[in-house]
């Protein structure tokens, strides 16, 4: 069996530990504490979590004035599961007193910063089963009889790189999110970041009466952050850089829209692997690389409204091209686009680069490294999993391991990494649990 050294602190035992404690693990959380309340566990589940940030956040770059969550607040953390939690977004206004005047607004989504505060606020009487501002460095498999038993999941306090924490759990669900991606050879700076810094860096590049900025990329964040960008920086010409002619919109019609429906992970689960990714193709562009309606015609609005005005537009559409080079020097950025219609090459001098190029699943398998060879992988090398999201494992490991968010989306369908099916998915691998423990 494997130990601990004694200079690492040791926390007890929990039946479920979580990496991670973005939406997706909160709803674990709150699920496992339901089910204790509602008598569906034979016991209270003991389960902690572990947290890189020093606070709860969830795409706080991204939270720009005035922008909406492109799901229904009833796609909340709890609601598709029970109605009747007090964790719900209802339940959070009736806290916070706006009940009457949410149902006064007349809409189905609510802004973005909204709903990072109902996330708050749910995430709240879990603070003291976060072990926040820890990063998860690796996972060692505890070994009895020639099996393992648990997993001691191993963290470094940030700002005390020498100190180690330790928790030991019979169960593990990892929950780490997407990570910004970047094209190959790209280098952030002052001056050049992805999109998911926005909100962070737009403060100070306003203040610096930028004359030039660069969007690349054709998505919904590539959108917002161009659209923030205008109303923020008054003073630059915004171009925006993508490969298509124009934006994509998101399908949210009604029929599609069935792609997130939890029925239909089922469904998607049990097809052939091809038809599996047929129907991943179909439906893709209801949520990648895409745009929603109303914002599209926002953009368009704005540049036809100041060519209308006379002037050349502030918001230049570079469509059907690609940034070829990206030079940074002292005073700025040189960046080089080439239309891929024409070959033509236009370098132009700006003051950022913003790159909304979308994000990747974070990959598991580092921290499963221990144990990678008694884990199942497909001919792709990806981590198989069974039906409630648990990797299928050999006779050796006796623990269970979950996966949650796009990293399941080969097997699980669009909506794994989505709030769509958070709630039922929440209370999926928490029944697993349950089941394991009985």
């Amino acid at each position: 069996m494997t130990t601990s050294p004694a200079s690492e602190p040791q926390y007890s035992g929990v039946d479920l530990a979580g990496i991670g404690f973005g939406p997706s693990n909160l709803a674990v959380a709150i699920a496992a504490d339901e089910a204790a309340r509602s008598g569906a566990a034979p016991r209270p589940l003991t389960h902690a979590y572990f947290e890189r940030q020093p606070v709860f956040g969830w795409h706080r770059g991204m939270l720009i004035e005035g922008a909406t969550m492109q799901v229904s607040f009833l796609k909340d953390l709890v609601t598709l599961r029970n109605p009747a939690s007090e964790y719900s977004f209802v339940a959070y206004l009736h806290a916070k007193n706006r009940l009457p005047d949410f149902i006064n607004n007349h809409t189905m989504f609510p802004s973005r910063t909204e709903f990072h505060d109902y996330l708050e606020w749910a995430a709240l009487p879990f603070a003291g089963r976060v072990r926040y501002g820890v990063e998860v460095t690796q996972i060692k498999p505890v070994v009895d009889a020639g099996v393992v038993t648990h997993l001691d999941i191993v963290g470094r306090e940030a700002g005390r790189p020498d100190r180690q924490v330790v928790q030991r759990a019979a169960n593990l669900v990892i929950g780490t999110g997407i990570t910004p991606h970047l094209p190959d050879g790209v280098v952030t700076s002052n001056r050049v970041w992805h999109s998911a810094r926005l909100m962070d860096a737009v403060a100070d590049l306003a203040a610096s009466n930028p004359r030039r900025i660069f969007v690349v990329g054709a998505g919904q964040s590539a959108a917002e952050a161009a659209d923030c960008l205008l109303r923020r920086c008054p003073t630059a010409e915004v171009c925006t850089v993508y490969s298509r002619f124009g934006y994509g919109v998101a399908d949210d019609s009604a029929f599609a829209n069935r792609i997130f429906d939890p029925e239909s992970v089922d469904l998607l689960y049990s097809a052939p692997e091809d038809i599996r990714r047929q129907m991943l193709a179909y439906h893709a562009n209801t949520n990648y690389s895409v745009v929603d309606l109303e914002l599209c015609q926002s953009l368009y609005r704005t540049q036809y409204e100041e060519r209308v005005a006379g002037g050349t537009s502030r918001l230049r559409i570079m469509n059907a091209s690609t940034v070829r080079a990206v030079e940074e020097g002292a005073d700025g950025v040189r960046v080089d686009v080439e239309s891929l219609l024409t070959g033509r090459v236009e370098t132009l001098s700006a003051d950022a680069v913003v790159y909304a190029t979308g994000y990747r699943p974070s990959d598991p398998a580092p921290l499963l490294d221990a144990i990678a060879a008694e884990c199942k992988h497909d001919g792709d090398g990806r981590l198989v999993l069974d039906r409630d999201y648990r990797v299928i494992t050999s006779d050796a490991v006796a623990c269970a391991i979950y996966l949650q968010g796009a990293v399941a989306e080969p097997s699980h369908g669009i909506s794994a990494g989505l709030l769509s099916t958070t709630a039922v998915r929440s209370g999926e691998i928490v029944r697993s649990v349950l089941r394991r423990i009985r």
